[in-house]
């Protein structure tokens, strides 16, 4: 099993946000999110094959978008962590090599 498409996936959520909400510059945060993204697709594709790949980049995204609502609920840094933990895991129980 590879760590590393997990870490980039975690890294992609929780410094995207780190990273927006220090420099106030969301689109700055969105290019962290997009390019750890980005590279985990690329791991995921590699050992897991395509479609798993699809589906992880899918939940990334997903979670990214839960996490705002989530946020109005139980706090920023809370919701980020949240939904970071669930695609994390997901990742290393789907994104495993072939």
């Amino acid at each position: 099993m590879s760590l590393l498409p997990s870490a980039l996936a975690g890294t992609g959520l929780i410094g995207g946000f780190a990273v927006a909400r220090t420099t106030k510059n969301r689109p700055l945060g969105g290019a962290v999110l997009a390019a750890a993204g980005t590279g985990a697709f690329l791991l995921w594709k590699a050992n897991a094959g395509t479609p798993t790949a699809i589906a992880l980049t899918g939940l990334y995204l997903a979670a990214f978008g839960a996490s705002h609502p989530l946020a109005k609920k139980i706090g920023a840094w809370p919701a980020v962590n949240s939904v970071t933990a669930a695609v994390v895991l997901t990742s290393l129980v789907a994104g495993r090599r072939k």
